[in-house]
């Protein structure tokens, strides 16, 4: 039944009945709506930028399933925009409301303020205006539908005001309405169709080196356990791109490890040999394939994705599913012949016995400073059993997709989808959406430095993370290019290309009145990281690692 209320209320308590509990949001933006969330319940999680509210609403939409919602006025939009880049690339539902200047300060050098739509459009699936009350249902509507349908992705809606508050205070008669299925995303499961399953079940019966390469599309679809019952139904070796690290323990049988640029050796001859690949949600990115080198060129492959524009995108001929990657996968396990391939399920497990092999000296360095392995192999041993791991990008998320074991099917993992400073403002996103889970957050310096002041906002709001912090005094990863750009140079300055000062996290910490411990010894971080744990403290843990320390990069095919 319709009741009499204003935009504010509106807004407030449709965003309460799409399942939203956090808003993440810059000063000053649609203030009277935040004043009406207090009344709903909804919790108000005020940042000290907007990129990194952007960031902490994307680690919640990730973790639980369902849009995160970030909020800045008409001056930050743009800076709220860049942060749209990672949930975008890592198909993450993100709702970014801004502030905009009315119509009638539109095209006359409105206070602080430039058009917002050309900031949105290659980082949105959808962009909204909000110019009178009435459109606010409707519009509200169709931002949850956007974000959750489909491929997820973040959508954008300007509301008129600078502050977005030009129509909430006004009063009309409305009903809350929210669309159950977009509460949450993926919103609708797509079966296959029955002859494209028929087909694929075809091929698979053909092969003799089959391998399924879980991605992205099959952690949204949380297709984990359908991974694994067809892995086991036709005898294929499993390799996760970093993005769908979870999808299988370490030691599963079946499990070749994570591959790609950013992936493990042995995963990459793994796929390389394959002469049947089955891409569970893959955009077949270059990190992915190594540069579309792998698999090999005449190989079958079998593509299953929500979105059909990614079926065949980077490779011709193959026997696209279009589909739900859960509900594809079990139509593949029920339609497909049981197979045992025992030779070739032990010829690749002896690329993983290798691979461990050639990491174990790194990962069990007693060596001082630290080399960045060990923290891993720490960490692997450290991780509670329901873990949710958010790692940065560059070496921290080649270090803790490859190095870091999962070895408890509820231990979660999501890293950045490219943008440095991503992790630890994602993490405090994270614990917002499962605050009885411990979430850990790791880093280098180089992404520390981008938000610090979020220590403040976690301490304030009572948002306890682990941030472990690899500091090595620099950029590293970029090294090896930059030190081949000064190849016959005089090299007594190059350091001003990559070098940070030696900074003491734990006591930056400190400072902010949370938990900050130092280790420098590999021996004392098991002593650091469980009282970093214990602590009713946002914690940092400051590990001082070896200077530029350059980490081994996989095997790639010619």
């Amino acid at each position: 039944m319709a009741q009499k209320m204003t935009g504010a209320r509106l807004i407030a308590q449709t965003l309460k009945a799409y399942g939203v509990t956090h808003v993440f949001f810059m000063d000053a933006i649609l203030r009277r709506v935040l004043a009406e969330m207090e009344d709903v319940g909804i919790r108000r999680i005020l940042g000290h930028s907007e990129k990194a509210v952007a960031y902490m609403a994307d680690g919640y939409a990730r973790v639980a399933g369902r849009p995160g919602i970030c909020m800045a006025q008409s001056v930050g939009a743009a800076n709220l925009a860049s942060g749209m880049q990672d949930p975008y690339l890592g198909h993450s539902a993100v709702i970014a409301m801004t502030g905009r200047h009315v119509a009638s300060n539109q095209y006359r050098n409105a206070y602080q303020e430039v058009a917002h739509g050309p900031l949105y459009a290659a980082v949105t699936k959808f962009h909204g205006r909000i110019d009178e009350l009435e459109q606010i249902p409707h519009l509200l509507r169709m931002a949850f539908r956007e974000a959750t349908t489909g491929t997820p992705r973040p959508v954008h809606l300007d509301v008129a005001g600078f502050t977005g508050d030009a129509i909430t205070p006004l009063e009309g008669m409305f009903d809350i309405v929210a669309d159950e299925a977009n509460t949450r995303y993926p919103a609708f499961r797509p079966a296959p169709d029955p002859a494209a399953v028929q087909r694929a079940a075809a091929a698979i019966k053909t092969a003799l080196r089959p391998v399924i390469v879980a991605d992205r599309g099959a952690i949204v679809s949380e297709a984990a356990a359908a991974v694994t019952t067809l892995a086991e139904r036709i005898g294929a070796a499993v390799v996760a791109t970093p993005d769908a690290k979870a999808v299988m323990v370490e030691d599963h049988a079946l499990f070749r490890g994570i591959v790609g640029l950013y992936g493990r050796s042995c995963a990459n001859h793994v796929l390389a040999e394959a002469d049947l690949v089955i891409y569970a949600g893959s955009n077949t990115s270059d990190h992915t394939t190594g540069n579309w080198k792998m698999p090999g060129e005449g190989t079958a492959i079998i593509q299953i994705d929500l979105d059909p524009v990614e079926i065949g995108r980077s490779y011709p001929g193959v026997i696209g599913i279009q589909s739900d990657v859960r509900a594809a996968l079990e139509a593949l396990a029920a339609a497909a012949s049981a197979a045992r391939h025992d030779d070739w399920l032990a010829r690749t497990r002896t690329f993983v016995d290798e691979w461990r092999k050639e990491a174990d000296p790194l990962r069990s360095s007693d060596q001082v400073p630290m080399r960045p392995e060990r923290i891993c192999r720490e960490l692997t041993e450290l991780l509670p059993k329901d873990a949710i791991l958010i790692a940065d990008t560059g070496y921290a998320a080649l270090l803790a997709g490859t190095l870091v074991y999962l070895r408890h099917p509820a231990q979660r993992f999501f890293r950045a989808a490219g943008s440095l400073g991503w992790s630890f403002p994602a993490s405090l996103g994270a614990k917002c959406a499962a605050p009885d889970k411990p979430v850990i957050c790791f880093c280098g310096d180089g992404a520390f430095y981008y938000h610090l002041p979020e220590l403040e906002t976690a301490l304030r709001c009572g948002i306890k993370t682990v941030t472990i912090v690899n500091n090595n005094r620099c950029l590293s990863q970029g090294l090896r290019s930059l030190s081949a750009a000064y190849q016959g140079r005089d090299v007594s300055r190059m350091g001003e290309c990559y070098e940070y000062r030696n900074t003491d996290f734990a006591r930056i910490a400190q400072s902010f009145d949370c938990f900050g411990v130092t280790v420098e010894k590999p021996q004392d971080f098991r002593k650091a990281f469980e009282a970093a744990m214990a602590s009713a403290l946002p914690a940092v843990i400051d590990v001082k690692t070896e200077f530029a320390a350059q980490i081994a990069m996989p095997w790639m095919p010619d």
